[in-house]
């Protein structure tokens, strides 16, 4: 019989009170009818700014590798060569011919330096 119960009664607690989790889905119902896009690019802007100040590099470095190994457990060869094409596509799209001249310089420069050494 309990597996019939309906989302209301599952999200109770044995009290009969509201879980934490039925109360954060109803709050945020509540708030995405009130506020639009521009709202949650601001608050996610704040909490980028506030989680800045708070963690090292090395914060984000451990973040990034684990988002690296999750998104390769997940995807294969197309998927990369789709984004850095993607990527490639939008660079040239925003930079000039001075910026490739840099960029192939300083690949020039750290080359000959490895073959050096």
């Amino acid at each position: 019989m309990a597996q019939n119960k309906g989302n209301n009664e599952r999200n109770r607690n044995d009290n009969g009170k509201m879980g934490n989790e039925e109360a954060g889905r109803l709050g945020g119902q509540a708030t995405s009818k009130n506020h639009d896009k521009e709202f949650y690019q601001e608050i996610g802007q704040k909490g980028g700014e506030a989680t800045s100040d708070s963690h090292d590099q090395d914060f984000y470095k451990e973040i990034g590798e684990k988002g690296g190994e999750a998104t390769s457990d997940s995807h294969d060869k197309e998927f990369y060569q789709e984004i850095g094409k993607k990527g490639g596509e939008a660079t040239s799209e925003s930079h000039g011919r001075e910026f490739y001249e840099e960029i192939g310089e300083k690949g020039g420069e750290r080359r000959g330096n490895d073959n050096n050494s």
